[in-house]
């Protein structure tokens, strides 16, 4: 399948190297293509690892041995396949993965625990154990790869390449993170999203690695949407490597946790929202700011039920303020709301305040506005003090035209 590159797509950025973290790509051919579609990442001994994964109750062996994992803390390498979901796959999509991780950690010499794998595709067919014996000895033998290869070789539908690096100071030393995710469609994160991974050469300890992966994921990848659909596959892991050699970071009040957090945090959401601008079929990325809910939680739900309205997205879709449409998310979300209090608005001209149109409305400032790439809404609920923020895209021709032929 050809796909036009994102009208919304973002130039793949100048990403620092992650000392302690080694990549690497090649062909398995796990669907009739002729491109990389293996990716390696060689992570020093003693690196920490973090992880979210899907709350699908049809998750893929890949997620369900990384959800034991993780909890172990530590981590010597990532494979990630794509061209095969490998999920609803019973117990043959399990040996292979099994295959995967005695083969890697043969070669590394570390345990099957410590090796992370995740695959992408088509759900329902098991990934060939051949393919994924061969791929494996090539990807070990091949030249270490960009993070633009690697974040090429774990794409499907994606029609851009998606990246996002940032840097903190952690007391005297400075520290670098970088991250890479694939996504396009089936977006709707009950965790965090697709597929992503975030490399640091911070010294940061587990546990705390994974409480503040936690709070950004909630902050970023589980507030997009694209279809409303989660993924059986979902996985977003940060790898930690603590070759920056700086003091390591345990908890909140350490010299520097605020600074690598806000750092994490920027990448997560940049990812996440390149996520929603590769969005199957999108010609218009949305932001949907919510205010006033019952609480921030309340706000968010409100907000996704905005953004995965059908009759939402095909209104922008067309550049038509239908604010109605708008309302009647609102009204189903199942949270807190009042006619009589509500306001919304769009590109920041306001369009009803106070449950009634405003009588003296313009609607020319807000057709002007959808006519941009880049569109926001705004609701203020009038309940309480409650704030979230949503992104998600709008629905075209396009999304149809990519999910008919999915496996053709």
């Amino acid at each position: 399948m050809d796909l036009e590159r994102s009208p919304l797509a973002r130039p793949f950025p100048q990403m620092p190297a992650i000392d302690g973290a080694v990549l690497r790509v090649a062909r398995a051919r796990y669907k009739n293509w002729d491109r990389a579609d293996l990716t390696f990442a060689e992570l020093t001994e003693g690196t920490s690892v973090a992880g979210v994964f899907t709350k699908s109750a049809c998750a893929s062996s890949e997620v369900e041995l990384g959800r034991e994992q993780v909890k172990q803390g530590t981590a010597r390498a990532l494979i990630v396949n794509a061209g095969n979901s490998n999920a609803f796959t019973g117990v043959r999509g399990r040996e292979a993965v099994e295959q995967i991780l005695a083969q890697v950690s043969d070669a590394l010499g570390c345990r099957a625990e410590e090796v992370f794998v995740s695959s992408t595709g088509v759900i329902g067919v098991p990934l060939p154990k051949d393919k994924a014996r061969a791929g494996i000895a090539a990807v070990l033998e091949t030249q270490p790869c960009d993070w633009e290869e690697a974040a090429s070789a774990i794409g499907t539908t994606d029609t851009f390449t998606k990246g996002a690096g940032a840097s903190a100071m952690i007391g005297d030393t400075r520290v670098e993170l970088a991250g890479i995710i694939k996504g396009s469609g089936m977006i709707a994160p009950d965790m965090a999203t697709m597929l992503g991974y975030i490399f640091t050469d911070a010294n940061v300890e587990p546990a705390f690695l994974q409480e503040m992966l936690s709070k950004a994921n909630d902050a970023t990848y589980s507030c997009i949407t694209v279809d409303g659909d989660t993924s059986t596959s979902d996985t977003v892991l940060t790898f930690a490597t603590g070759k920056a050699g700086n003091a390591a970071l345990s908890s909140w009040e350490d010299t520097g946790a605020d600074a690598f957090y806000a750092a994490l945090l920027s990448v997560c959401r940049e990812l996440a929202q390149l996520v929603v601008r590769d969005g199957e079929g999108a010609q218009k990325f949305i932001e949907i700011a919510v205010s006033g809910a019952a609480d921030d939680a309340s706000a968010r739900r409100v907000g996704l039920s905005i953004a995965n309205s059908p009759l939402v997205k095909t209104a922008i879709a067309g550049g038509d303020a239908n604010w109605g449409r708008v309302v009647m998310a609102v009204g189903k979300a199942g949270e807190p709301a009042d006619r009589d209090r509500l306001s919304i608005g769009f590109g920041g001209t306001w369009a009803a305040r106070d449950g009634q149109p405003l009588a003296d409305y313009d609607e020319a400032p807000v057709a002007k506005h959808l006519e941009g790439q880049d569109i926001r809404i705004d609701v203020d609920l009038g309940m309480g003090n409650g704030r979230a923020v949503v992104w998600t895209c709008d629905l075209t021709h396009g999304y149809i035209s990519i999910n008919a032929d999915y496996r053709s």
